[in-house]
């Protein structure tokens, strides 16, 4: 789309519920506190958009709080999130964890590998079932029943269940985002220049 259909919120325009909801989005690096306030507001686009509807956000962010810190490990998360980015082609979301991917050390090589998707030679067979069920629910909304006897093998019951809803989340916020025209923020890169997804253009 030419211009987004929904544009950010200006940080200027902001009232205590929007400082309320923004406030109540924790990263997982993150040193505040739950429920102290912000010490500046911050230019995200994201925060912005959600900033329009403080009571969505308060509420989505409670839940994107858990999806941060589940009982996933930060490694699986990105992966897990960095795939659903990819095939849904949501060039924010994709390069928002991308970037968290590398601040946890995940290398290119696996960076592009997800990318390549469950196949590629990159994954043991724990990261690849990983990513096969990623692929699964995003074209059918379901993991079969050998993928989901894989999973089993490496994951508990609790990380299965925190792995569909890390995968639904971020499918949530790719449609979105999508929908409501998100830009990147000024300065963050996208996707790679030669880069084709699964679903076409960006």
């Amino acid at each position: 789309m030419s211009e987004p259909r929904i544009p950010p919120r200006p940080t200027a325009d902001w009232d205590a519920e929007a400082d309320a909801a923004a406030a109540a989005l924790r990263h997982p690096q993150s040193t505040r506190k739950p429920g102290e306030p912000l010490k500046e507001r911050p230019a995200s686009h994201i925060l912005g958009i959600f900033n329009w509807h403080p009571d969505l956000a308060s509420a989505f962010f409670a839940f994107n709080n858990h999806v941060f810190s589940s009982t996933l490990s930060p490694r699986d998360r990105e992966l897990a999130t960095i795939r659903i980015a990819w095939l849904r082609r949501a060039e924010y979301e994709w390069a928002q964890h991308v970037r968290m991917a590398r601040r946890i050390g995940l290398p290119d090589e696996e960076i592009d590998a997800i990318m390549a998707g469950p196949d590629s030679p990159v994954w043991g067979p724990r990261d690849a079932a990983l990513l096969r069920s990623v692929d699964e629910m995003a074209a059918d909304r379901y993991v079969s029943d050998d993928t989901w006897k894989q999973l089993s093998e490496h994951f508990d019951r609790k990380q299965l269940m925190d792995l569909v809803f890390t995968v639904g989340c971020y499918d949530l916020l790719a449609m979105a985002f999508r929908t409501f025209g998100l830009e990147l923020d000024p300065g963050l890169p996208g996707f790679p220049p030669a880069a084709a997804g699964p679903e076409g253009d960006s």
